[in-house]
């Protein structure tokens, strides 16, 4: 007669607060992804990198991820270990990243006999570019196995409630960092003498305040899981042995994940590879120096909407229509980007196409991700998101290198943005296929959340 009556995540405050310290960790995570996005010439200028080299830096956030199955252990690691010892190794792993990435491209790194060493061999890559992308990969790992983590986090605090809400403002919250990136990156590099050191040092220690953040949720979700083994309701969080190596297998052999993961990929190397490149391709297009702060305003109208988006989902439903409306959406804004811009260079057109995309960017994540817990079972769901985001990272490791090497060998933006166009094309076809399969075997995907 001891249970609970009343679990922490039933009080309101509780599980937003909750939500709030996961999605600041993320947000600086987000932020530190694009801290060199503004300043690729300067790059270029003090570092001696050229558009391949910047390609290759941006790849190898995914390098281990992809080729070493990081993100496969990852998902084993959290579904085994549960949402705090991950977050924890997440969030420490993202801090160690951003140290090597800052040292690579400080003075303290420059002249040294490991640059000397790391100039000897694969010489048309800087030493300071190789070590930038140790760092970069090590903090890929971390940054990738944060996503899926608090993923599930969000799954567990608010299920049964404003689960596809949560997710779309922790997502918001984190696309904030990618403004936050595109004005302060270059603010903070020009308070010191146009360095590309300080933007990284400065993301470094916001970091470490992401990590402490996460200490904070580990508190919270353990008393969480006390009154859960109280009430008698355990989660995989709480009894390892729910999870069985052999339930993995369901992951592969369910057509809905592959749709999904298929869908998850080709968008996304539409959107974060462009967005790496997207404030040289503005300058140059519009013959400006400001085009990261006009990037900038990509995320914002995403981050309102998602919220909102998500809230719908759980009333209403309609996942697999805002799929196909995303991609239909991302398609027509890069067609405007390799076609309409550079025939009609102006400002205001350019804000338009940017702030159009942020809607896609708010559809598709906000119908994504909470429709996942729909098709696979709770219990090997940490495995599900980190399936797909090895998947997904295939596309966003050899995007960037495919794009940096058609802009050496052109010089222009219209044929990455017609590749950009494509990888939506075929998403939009996905999602009138998962919408179909939905229908035929009733995963709910159209269907609300809360009854």
């Amino acid at each position: 007669m001891n249970q609970v009556k009343k679990l922490l995540n039933d009080s309101f405050v509780a599980r937003w607060s909750a939500l709030i310290l996961i999605a600041l960790m993320m947000f600086f995570a987000y932020m530190f992804v694009d801290m060199l996005s503004p300043l690729k010439e300067l790059l270029e200028t003090n570092l001696n990198w050229n558009s391949s080299t910047f390609g290759t830096y941006a790849a190898s956030e995914y390098f281990l991820n992809v080729f070493c199955f990081f993100l496969i252990f990852a998902g084993v690691i959290l579904d085994k270990m549960g949402i705090r010892f991950t977050g924890l190794l997440s969030a420490s792993l993202m801090v160690i990243g951003a140290c090597i990435k800052f040292y690579a491209m400080s003075g303290y790194f420059a002249g040294t006999a490991l640059e000397a060493w790391l100039n000897s061999w694969w010489v048309s890559l800087p030493g300071s570019a190789k070590l930038s992308c140790l760092g970069f990969m090590i903090f890929g790992c971390g940054c990738e196995m944060a996503g899926t983590t608090v993923s599930k986090a969000i799954a567990k605090w608010f299920k049964g409630k404003e689960m596809a809400m949560a997710m779309g403002l922790e997502m918001s919250i984190a696309r904030l960092g990618v403004f936050a990136a595109m004005w302060l990156s270059p603010i903070v590099s020009e308070s010191f003498n146009n360095s590309v050191s300080a933007p990284v040092a400065f993301g470094a220690v916001l970091l470490m305040i992401g990590l402490i953040f996460y200490t904070v949720f580990v508190v919270m979700d353990s008393k969480f899981d006390k009154q859960l083994e109280a009430a008698g309701e355990l989660t995989q969080e709480s009894s390892e042995e729910e999870f069985k190596f052999s339930d993995l297998g369901k992951i592969f052999t369910s057509k809905m994940f592959w749709l999904v993961a298929l869908l998850c990929v080709l968008y996304y190397s539409a959107i974060f590879p462009f967005q790496r490149y997207a404030p040289d391709f503005l300058n140059k297009t519009l013959d400006i120096e400001s085009g990261a702060q006009l990037f900038s305003c990509f995320p914002i109208l995403a981050m309102f909407l998602t919220p909102f988006l998500g809230a719908f989902i759980d009333r209403k439903g309609k996942a697999a229509s805002m799929l196909m409306i995303g991609s239909l959406i991302m398609v027509a804004c890069h067609l405007s980007f390799a076609f309409l811009l550079p025939l009609f260079p102006s400002r205001v057109l350019a804000i338009a196409i940017i702030v159009i995309l942020g809607v896609s960017f708010s559809l598709v994540p906000a119908a994504l991700w909470p429709s996942v817990p729909k098709i696979i079972d709770e219990r090997i769901l940490g495995s599900a998101y980190c399936v797909i985001f090895w998947i997904q990272n295939w596309g966003l490791l050899l995007v960037p290198i495919i794009i940096g090497k058609v802009l050496d060998a052109t010089g222009g933006y219209t044929l990455p943005m017609v590749i950009f166009s494509s990888f939506g094309v075929i998403a939009l076809i996905i999602g009138m296929l998962l919408k179909r399969e939905d229908k035929k075997k009733g995963y709910g995907m159209e269907l609300p959340n809360i009854k």
